[in-house]
């Protein structure tokens, strides 16, 4: 499981993505959690202003998991 580490108290899903090199663009971020390939805790999210916190475990459909620091 990778680290994202976060400076603030939360940040928006589409936006972490981005941050974490995750989705190339903002267009890419949108595109994968429409498609219902990020889950959030173990639930699918299908919204993008999310509000992810420290703690928050990220699983993308290519298997891919993420802790938010």
């Amino acid at each position: 499981m990778k680290k994202i580490k976060i400076y603030t108290e939360y940040i928006k899903l589409d936006q972490l993505l981005k941050y974490a090199n995750i989705a190339e663009t903002g267009g890419h971020a949108k595109i994968l959690i429409k498609n219902g390939q990020v889950k959030l805790n173990g639930e699918i999210v299908l919204q993008r202003g999310k509000k992810i916190k420290k703690g928050d475990i990220i699983e993308l459909s290519d298997g891919e998991s993420y802790i938010v620091e």
